[in-house]
């Protein structure tokens, strides 16, 4: 069965990949051994779509890749023009217009010796964007996805503050490989209070009579996608709301759905062997509004 990440185009062989500047092909595009994010996850990234040529929603990106980067003091080195300028660079120089989703990343940089203490890295940070012809299976968005609870929690923000997007994603990494070997495809994760949070690599949602719910955000990414589900549910008048809710309100529900830049809004057929309308009214609706939003997005001129 095609997985919703698949990255089989064979035209993403040949494509040029920006390390720090400079354009590499895929086979020679490296950063050290003694950089940050190798060594040890230090660093943040953000997952963009590219439509019409366009980086759909760019700006809230950047905002959470430079609050990201302050958070954890760091320096990304280039201004927010320069970095979209830089993403641009690249997808101009692969002729890519559609269907592509970009990983930008930035890490502190190269350190002089395995040390966590930043004050031993001894280059500006390294800023590589990678761009794919890259989309979901078709059959998803029909078929919806299976989900499974795991024992892995999202912790609290003295821990790991869950609002950064580092590369340090192992808590995530552990869920998924749970979910995969319970048989699912994507891993639902509980708070430390036993609440729903998110999904590993996606956001969660739930509909019940008429409204939608999603976590209370405190322990989860603050989604770019699930954002935009928000607004554009509340602008057309659905009840859309941020509370806790447990996994008995889940098995409960109506319909449920993820959200992600990658997939969009995809709809869920099942949690821990509880069956859900797939692809119910709402998720179709919600579907059709928020591809409406990205189309209005990607119209705007390019900065």
């Amino acid at each position: 069965m095609a997985q919703m990440h698949d990255v089989s185009d064979p035209r993403n062989a040949s494509i040029l990949i920006n390390v720090n500047g400079e354009l590499k092909p895929r086979a020679e595009a490296m950063v050290s051994v003694f950089d940050s994010g190798f060594m040890l996850g230090d660093g943040v990234w953000e997952g963009l779509r590219v439509q019409k040529g366009r980086a759909a929603f760019l700006d809230r990106h950047l905002d959470r890749l430079f609050e990201g980067a302050k958070a954890i003091a760091m320096d990304v080195g280039l201004s927010r023009e320069e970095l979209a300028g830089r993403l641009y660079e690249t997808l101009d120089a692969n002729g890519m217009v559609e269907g592509v989703h970009v990983r930008l990343m930035v890490t502190r940089g190269v350190r002089s010796t395995p040390y966590q203490d930043p004050r031993v890295v001894v280059t500006p940070a390294t800023v590589v964007i990678i761009p794919e012809y890259k989309e979901p299976d078709p059959a998803v968005y029909e078929r919806g996805l299976k989900l499974f609870t795991v024992h892995v929690r999202r912790g609290d923000p003295a821990v790991q503050d869950q609002k950064i997007n580092s590369h340090s994603k192992l808590n995530c990494i552990l869920a998924s490989i749970q979910a995969t070997q319970a048989g699912a495809d994507e891993a639902l994760m509980l708070d430390p209070h036993g609440f729903v949070a998110t999904c590993n690599s996606t956001h969660f949602f739930i509909v019940r009579k008429g409204e939608i719910w999603t976590s209370s955000g405190k322990y989860c990414l603050g989604g770019i996608t699930r954002g935009l589900v928000l607004e554009v549910a509340r602008e057309a008048g659905i009840p859309a709301v941020e509370k806790d809710f447990s996994l008995t309100d889940v098995y409960g529900a109506d319909e449920a759905f993820v959200t992600g830049t990658f997939a969009g809004i995809v709809p869920v057929r099942e949690v821990d062997g509880r069956a859900l309308t797939c692809r119910g009214p709402m998720v179709e609706r919600l579907q059709r509004l928020y591809a409406e939003r990205v189309e209005r997005d990607v119209e705007e001129p390019r900065p």
